[in-house]
């Protein structure tokens, strides 16, 4: 099973090594594809190895700019595809069929295929563009999962908050057995 993990500039680095995390617990072959951007908020953010972690996880680390790689080709069969995080940029391309990056393609052959895109939208406040654009993906079948904490699970730190909303990502995809902490009833 494959399942294409896009990781755009935006802030939330950590979550796209969550996501991936999640995906090889699962026996999952990852067809990475990161922005140039996303680079240096992996750094800046979660330090100098996060790139080194991330590209060690994946099966396959595809140009942005490579437009034939694989994944940007429907006959290519993937399980679906995460954004995390995504940026108002990307969400915008991905919104409006803008096939630009290898990131962007590979979303949108997503969609026309009609397999799971889960985007991990990372923007506070939203303008009524970005929220347009939200309406735009999501009726095309994209699921907006902007990265807000589960508050119910009494989360103890930053990083259970990013693992539960990634463990939240995958489950979107329907791999298999969920692998989020679920709310049970239980004040």
């Amino acid at each position: 099973m494959r399942v294409a993990l896009g990781v755009s500039g935006a802030s939330g680095a950590a979550l796209a090594l969550a996501c991936a995390r999640h995906l090889a617990r699962l026996g999952t072959r990852i067809d990475l594809v990161l922005s140039p951007m996303a680079e240096r908020t992996l750094d800046t953010e979660v330090g100098p190895d996060a790139l080194r972690e991330l590209e060690g996880m994946a099966a396959r680390r595809h140009d942005i700019r490579d437009l034939g790689a694989t994944i940007a080709s429907g006959s290519h069969p993937v399980a679906g595809m995460i954004v995390a995080p995504c940026s108002m940029r990307s969400l915008a391309a991905i919104a409006h069929g803008l096939d630009d990056n290898l990131l962007t393609r590979a979303a949108g052959v997503q969609l026309k295929e009609r397999r799971p895109l889960v985007l991990l939208a990372r923007e506070a406040p939203l303008t009524l563009a970005h929220l347009r654009n939200m309406t735009a993906a999501a009726e095309m079948g994209a699921v907006i999962l902007p990265p807000v904490p589960a508050f119910y699970l009494r989360p103890h730190s930053v990083d259970e908050i990013v693992t539960q909303i990634a463990a939240r990502a995958v489950d979107l995809l329907r791999l298999g057995p969920p692998v989020a902490a679920a709310w049970d009833g239980e004040g």
